[in-house]
């Protein structure tokens, strides 16, 4: 199971990725970077990121009904541990902007965002290794 680093470098082996980070959205702080960033910092970057990752998460239109949260879960889950949304998209001109949470045994605050450029990219492949690998992710 991969830590931050082993999975921002795994992250950068997509074709097209630009830039990734493992951001906190509640507190907006990067813990890992790799890559470039849009906007030529990767701190603003993560603090803007975490903005809307926080308002995905948090937005009542996004959570399950509570009758479909309490019998959707998989057996040895707790309610609560995992935020209502999987990932978010954002399309620019130039690229893509995908944002995955991570689920975690603790507060599950923790998202992966890859930058990913439009021509050289594949948004499916990205999206489902991004996937693959926020379920690997070990935070330490």
């Amino acid at each position: 199971m991969p830590g931050i680093d082993e999975c921002l470098l795994e992250v950068m082996g997509l074709p097209g990725a630009r830039g990734a980070a493992v951001v906190d959205w509640t507190s907006g702080l990067a813990l890992g970077t790799i890559g470039d960033s849009p906007n030529g910092d990767h701190e603003a970057t993560a603090a803007e990121t975490a903005e809307v990752a926080r308002m995905a998460a948090e937005q009542p239109a996004f959570a399950l009904p509570a009758s479909a949260t309490s019998t959707s879960l998989k057996q040895g889950e707790v309610e609560g541990t995992a935020p209502p949304v999987e990932d978010v998209i954002v399309t620019t001109r130039a690229g893509y902007h995908i944002l995955r949470f991570v689920e975690t045994a603790f507060d599950s605050s923790v998202f992966l965002h890859l930058w990913l450029d439009r021509a050289e990219g594949n948004l499916a492949l990205a999206r489902i290794r991004l996937g693959e690998m926020a379920e690997r992710l070990v935070l330490a």
